[in-house]
């Protein structure tokens, strides 16, 4: 087995929110090569019909592993995740790390026993996000969260756009649960667009908790992964580092230009081959 000189990671979202795994990603991997995929086209996920968002993905991998040959791509989503994931692995021959909400962690670190799942819609209602509370969480009070616009909000806070303080305290207020003298003391954000908007959610809430971020959990399993892979047959042309691609036709938007290039994204733009 020869092992990875220079891994060629795919990080893959509906939209933006994935930065946030990207960003650990890179701190844990500086070395590698990184394509930054974002479905804007399809964007949000929670829109999607499950049997639709599967064939999706499957042929936007299709698409993507053909042409970029990656060691391993990171669903950097956790609707996506929790919906399509088993079928990609299904699939495909490449690794494929998901991203899941981080209710183990909450269940232990939670004091009051009393947390909180802030995720959307669709992650909220797969039978993989329930069965993770009732295996890891038994002994807690699990308050599940579906929001229907905290990752809309988060994409315009990404594009510099202000964001209305009035409707992220109405989107972030199930999750904050009080019964008998207990009150939630966790929050674990169940979508990686979530992260980027935690210190506003610090100021609107209406008492201080812990947000539980799975980013830097799955830039370790990233790490793993790829320790234990080996080189992959070169079938075409290399991966271009360090390049964000959309779907969308739309465009990203200038406003996020800077905040791109902290990290290390400078060449942005649509892919007409995956759509």
């Amino acid at each position: 087995m020869t092992a990875l000189k220079t891994p060629k990671i795919i990080v893959f979202d509906s939209g933006l929110g994935g930065l946030t795994v990207y960003r650990e990603l890179r701190a844990a991997l500086p070395d590698a090569h990184y394509l930054y995929v974002a479905d804007t086209d399809a964007f949000p996920y929670g829109n999607l019909h499950k049997d639709e968002l599967i064939t999706r993905l499957l042929v936007l991998f299709d698409r993507l592993i053909e042409r970029e040959n990656p060691d391993v791509c990171v669903i950097a989503c956790n609707t996506a995740s929790t919906i399509a994931l088993a079928s990609l692995r299904d699939h495909f021959d490449v690794p494929f790390i998901g991203t899941v909400p981080a209710i183990k962690v909450a269940a232990q670190q939670s004091r009051s026993k009393l947390f909180s799942v802030l995720a959307t819609p669709a992650t909220v209602a797969q039978d993989y996000t329930r069965e993770l509370v009732k295996r890891y969480a038994g002994s807690c009070e699990v308050t599940l969260v579906g929001s229907r616009n905290l990752a809309g909000l988060a994409e315009q806070f990404m594009r510099g756009e202000k964001v209305d303080e009035d409707k992220l305290r109405h989107e972030i207020a199930p999750a904050f649960v009080t019964i008998g003298e207990e009150r939630t003391d966790c929050i674990a954000l169940g979508c990686t667009h979530y992260p980027l908007l935690t210190d506003l959610m610090r100021e609107v809430a209406p008492w201080q908790v812990t947000y539980i971020d799975p980013a830097a959990a799955i830039a370790r399993q990233t790490e793993v992964v790829v320790s234990q892979a080996s080189e992959r047959p070169c079938t075409g042309a290399s991966m271009i580092s360090n390049q964000l691609v959309y779907t969308g036709g739309d465009g990203i938007g200038e406003s996020i230009s800077t905040f791109l290039q902290t990290l290390g994204l400078v060449d942005v733009f649509h892919d007409e081959i995956i759509g």
